[in-house]
C-alpha cells in the first residue's frame, strides 16, 4: 500500500477514543463539584505523565495522588485568589520533595513546568465553569480548542506540504495551521453566537486567538517530548496517547480564555 493511502489509517482509532472522551466530559462538567473532581484528576493524570515524561524513577504515584486530592480541596475551598496562594506554597513543598530525591537541575526544571501546567493553567478550566453562563463558556473553550486540533491533524493530512516545525513536530504543517485556524474561526462565530451571545468581532478574535494558542500549546508538549525523546507522554487513550497529549492545548487556551471572558464581563 502506498504511503498516501495510509495516512488515514490511525483515524479510526482516534474518532473511537474521542467518543470516550466526549461521555467523561460531558459528565464531568455536568455538576460544580464533579467539575472539580474532573479538573484533580485531569491534573493528577497530568502530572503523573509529566514525571514519566522527566524521567522521574521514584514513585510517581503517590505525588500525583497529592497533588490531585490537594487540588480538590483547595478548588473547594477557597476562591481563585487563595487558591493560587496555597498552590504556590504546595509547588514548593513538592519541588523540595523531590530535591530531597536528589533529582537533578534538568528534571527539576520539568517539576515546574508539570507545576505549572498542573496546578494553574489546568484549574482554569473550572475558574470558567464558576463564571456567569460557565457552562456554556466551558462547553464553548473545551469544543473549539480540541477541534481546532482537530481540523489543523486534518487540514494537514489533506493538503499539508510545507512544515512548520520539522525538528520539534515534523508532521505539523503550514496548510494544517492556516486552515485549522480558518475552521476555528468559523467554529467560533457559530459557537460564540449560540454559546456567549458575543459578536462577530469578539467571536473572530477569540477564533484566532485559540487556535494560535492552542496550536502553541500543542507545539510546547512536542518540544518538551522531542527534549525527552518520546513520542507520547502516555497510553491511556489510544489513538491519541496519553492524557497530556490531548489536553496539551489546553495550557495555554484555559487561562487566556479566563481572562478574556473576565475582561468582557467586566466591560
Amino acid at each position: 500500500m502506498k504511503p498516501e493511502e495510509n495516512k488515514f489509517a490511525d483515524v479510526p482509532l482516534r474518532v473511537k477514543t474521542w467518543i470516550y472522551i466526549i461521555i467523561v466530559f460531558a459528565v464531568g462538567i455536568s455538576h460544580p463539584l464533579i467539575m472539580k473532581i474532573f479538573v484533580s484528576w485531569i491534573s493528577f493524570q497530568c502530572f503523573f505523565e509529566f514525571l514519566r515524561l522527566f524521567k522521574i524513577n521514584s514513585n510517581r504515584i503517590i505525588p500525583s495522588l497529592l497533588l490531585g486530592i490537594t487540588q480538590f480541596f483547595q478548588l473547594h475551598f477557597f476562591g481563585i485568589e487563595n487558591y493560587f496562594i496555597f498552590s504556590f506554597v504546595f509547588s514548593a513543598a513538592i519541588l523540595l520533595y523531590f530535591v530531597f530525591l536528589k533529582a537533578s537541575v534538568k528534571q527539576l526544571y520539568g517539576i515546574i513546568i508539570a507545576l505549572l501546567v498542573c496546578l494553574f493553567a489546568f484549574p482554569h478550566l473550572f475558574f470558567i465553569r464558576e463564571m456567569v453562563s460557565g457552562l456554556n463558556s466551558i462547553i464553548f473553550i473545551v469544543v473549539v480548542t480540541e477541534l481546532n486540533d482537530v481540523f489543523q491533524y486534518l487540514m494537514g493530512k489533506f493538503f499539508g506540504k510545507h512544515k512548520i516545525t520539522p525538528k520539534i513536530s515534523p508532521n505539523k504543517t503550514l496548510e494544517g495551521f492556516i486552515g485549522g485556524v480558518f475552521l476555528t474561526v468559523l467554529l467560533s462565530n457559530i459557537l460564540g453566537f449560540f454559546l456567549l451571545k458575543t459578536d462577530i468581532l469578539v467571536n473572530t478574535l477569540l477564533g484566532i486567538i485559540l487556535g494560535v494558542s492552542g496550536f502553541i500549546g500543542d507545539v510546547f508538549m512536542s518540544y518538551l517530548k522531542r527534549k525527552a525523546d518520546v513520542k507520547d507522554t502516555g497510553t491511556l487513550l489510544p489513538g491519541h496517547g496519553g492524557l497530556l497529549d490531548r489536553v496539551d492545548s489546553l495550557i495555554f487556551n484555559a487561562p487566556i480564555f479566563f481572562w478574556i471572558l473576565f475582561i468582557l464581563v467586566k466591560m
